[in-house]
């Protein structure tokens, strides 16, 4: 029976040990670095190490250590200063999670141990939604989320995930396969204005718009490395005529049924609007020049 209770009382002296920085570090990897981490992170701010977040960012500094009340990492979680933060979210970081990083703080935030932040899976040359996560979440969300600088996100959309960008706004913006034909790849390329980001420049590297064009190319693949479905919609898209029924090497049915309002040139400027098939073509329902 004694050693029965000397178990129980060791299990609760360990619950009541204060969270070590191993524990943070998970927390912040499973919600915070995606978008706090590499040349991108926002204001600079990167968690991916413990320097990094001690370091903070172009602001100031996000932890006092014994004062989480005043460390301003645990008011962007909390929402006492916006925006609230993860900027995915919601879902938000819950009491007991916010309160593991306040423990932590309170007990002087130090760096007891290894930070468990996982490596970089190798390279094995498939692109998935994975690869690409990370330069929307730093580099996008910012507007286009519900938690985002805008009252709304611009035009609808929302880039907070794969179903997210599938769903597109006020219309479609990626066609798996079809990257010259996503609105999101156009954006980014600078092929479409406003060029996005749109507090570029800095826009994205060329590395970067390679990776996501390339993803496109391959079916949009989801973290699992499945194809992505072609959305139902319309897009709209303008840029210079390079063949017959052909923007931008885009090409696009013409039926009688088409508004053509134009007689256009190889070399002109013009605008396509055009429904989705299934197979990810594109039917012009209006061309004109622009």
């Amino acid at each position: 029976m004694r050693f029965i209770w000397v178990l129980a009382f060791l299990g609760t002296t360990a619950q009541a040990q204060e969270p070590l920085w191993p524990q943070v570090s998970a927390l912040l990897t499973e919600r915070c670095i995606i978008c706090h981490s590499g040349s991108g992170a926002p204001l600079g701010l990167s968690l991916d190490s413990y320097d990094g977040l001690m370091n903070g960012s172009f602001m100031g500094s996000v932890v006092t250590p014994g004062d989480p009340a005043g460390s301003e990492i645990i008011r962007r979680l909390r929402g006492q200063s916006t925006p609230q933060m993860p900027l995915d979210g919601p879902p938000f970081l819950d009491d007991v999670q916010i309160a593991l990083v306040e423990r932590w703080i309170a007990a002087g935030a130090e760096q007891d141990g290894e930070s468990i932040i996982a490596e970089t899976a190798p390279d094995d040359g498939i692109i998935t939604y994975r690869d690409v996560e990370p330069i929307f979440k730093q580099r996008c969300i910012v507007c286009h989320s519900d938690n985002g600088r805008y009252t709304a996100p611009p035009e609808g959309l929302r880039l907070t995930s794969l179903a997210d960008m599938l769903a597109g706004g006020e219309r479609v913006v990626l066609i798996p396969g079809n990257p010259q034909a996503s609105e999101i790849w156009r954006r980014i390329e600078g092929l479409a204005d406003p060029r996005m980001p749109f507090d570029g420049p800095p826009y994205l590297s060329d590395a970067e718009i390679a990776l996501i064009r390339d993803w496109i190319a391959n079916g949009a693949m989801d973290d699992d490395g499945a194809p992505s479905a072609i959305p139902t919609g319309y897009v709209r898209f303008r840029g210079l005529v390079t063949g017959e029924n052909e923007i931008d090497g885009v090409p696009f049915r013409v039926t009688p049924n088409t508004r053509v309002e134009d007689r256009l040139t190889i070399g002109q400027q013009a605008e396509v609007r055009a429904t989705i098939n299934p197979d990810g073509s594109l039917m012009a329902y209006r061309l004109r020049a622009r």
